[in-house]
């Protein structure tokens, strides 16, 4: 059986969990009331982050999850998606409309890695 490591964890959630060869990233939101571009950038810079605390990297994201406050967005959001997605190494993606935990938040971004 597999260890389970926690990366950050509080008293309601952890932002990464590990079990064998597979990290779990929580949805990760950027700076509150900053336009999407600048969650987008927030966001995408935590997740480098964080999957370099675990030994991945954004090459190695297997599947991607986003949410949006509006659909309206999503050009702005895929703009600065499309200049950070690891080239040749695009993972399987999806992207809804949903209303996120404050109107502050335009953009929400869950990963699924391999280490």
């Amino acid at each position: 059986m597999s260890d389970i490591k926690r990366i950050e964890t509080g008293p309601r959630m952890s932002q990464a969990v590990v079990h064998g060869n597979v990290a779990y990233l929580a949805g990760q939101v950027g700076t509150a009331g900053a336009s999407v571009t600048v969650q987008t950038q927030d966001i995408l810079a935590n997740i480098d982050r964080l999957l370099a605390s675990v030994g991945s990297d954004k090459s190695k994201i297997l599947q991607t999850t986003i949410w949006m406050a509006s659909m309206d967005d999503f050009a702005e959001m895929n703009a600065v998606w499309d200049g950070w997605v690891s080239q040749g190494n695009a993972p399987a993606r999806a992207t809804g409309e949903a209303r996120l935990a404050t109107p502050d938040y335009k953009v929400e971004i869950i990963v699924i890695a391999a280490i």
